[in-house]
């Protein structure tokens, strides 16, 4: 049998901040790897195609950082209830009468695998409410990108009765790294919803901002065409916001203070 090709992984030096962008398959749809990955998960059922050994990791000299993982992210999914109302249900059921995966709908368990996930804290590193937030305008200069990933955490179709994916780029730029992570999902003729993770760190700080926001909108509510509807970069815009986080993550190492 030919051995699956192993994991690769891209490193960049940002100033203090060692980045690592490992990516691979798909995970198995059986076997030990992938028995090992859903023991360590409640949920009864896992996204179609999950790319366990991606990950982004950002750590500094004593391993103080952040990581982006499927694994963590499926940890996030709600494994007793489902998130879409019953009347979104019922328009679905109604919508989708042909979709084998209709019963799902009554299962305990978020079947979109909409996750709350923003990233795993690794080391010391103190979380604080702010009103601070990222220059939206700063990020569109054209300035020189040091270095760029786009990382797959997973993705399902809902037998075709919609999508969910998660995934995360990051930008490395001379002063500073950008970060998103998105999970795009959409239940066909019934809802789209948008969950954004953004980091900003300024070389030179202390500190990341993290904002986490959540828009959604029903999809008869939205009078855009359909080719926007599937575009989760054009369908954002018209999204209706329902729920946003900003915070701080404190980095508390002296490896910052030579890059002062």
């Amino acid at each position: 049998m030919a051995q699956s090709p192993a994991p690769k992984t891209e490193l960049c030096q940002f100033g203090p901040w060692t980045i690592s962008v490992t990516q691979s398959r798909i995970l198995s749809s059986e076997g030990p790897e992938r028995q090992n990955f859903e023991s360590q998960l409640k949920l009864p059922h896992v996204p179609d195609m999950i790319f366990a050994q991606n990950s982004l990791r950002l750590v500094l000299d004593k391993g103080h950082g952040v990581e982006f993982t499927a694994l963590d992210a499926l940890k996030c999914v709600d494994f007793a209830h489902e998130t879409i109302q019953v009347a979104n249900a019922k328009a679905w059921k109604e919508a989708r009468a042909d979709c084998e995966y209709i019963d799902k709908v009554v299962h305990p368990f978020d079947w979109t695998f909409t996750s709350n996930y923003s990233g795993t804290l690794i080391g010391n590193l103190e979380v604080k409410p702010t009103q601070e937030r990222i220059d939206i305008e700063r990020l569109k200069a054209k300035d020189k990108i040091l270095f760029y990933a786009d990382i797959g955490l997973y993705e399902d179709e809902l037998h075709d009765c919609g999508c969910s994916t998660l995934s995360v780029k990051i930008r490395v730029m001379p002063t500073y790294f950008f970060i998103l992570m998105r999970q795009y999902m959409r239940v066909d003729n019934v809802i789209v919803r948008i969950s954004d993770t953004r980091l900003f760190h300024e070389l030179g700080t202390d500190y990341i901002l993290r904002e986490f926001t959540t828009r959604e909108s029903a999809i008869p509510d939205l009078l855009v065409p359909s080719s926007v509807i599937v575009d989760p970069n054009e369908v954002s815009e018209f999204l209706k916001l329902k729920m946003e986080r900003l915070e701080k993550l404190i980095l508390k190492t002296e490896a910052l203070e030579e890059f002062r």
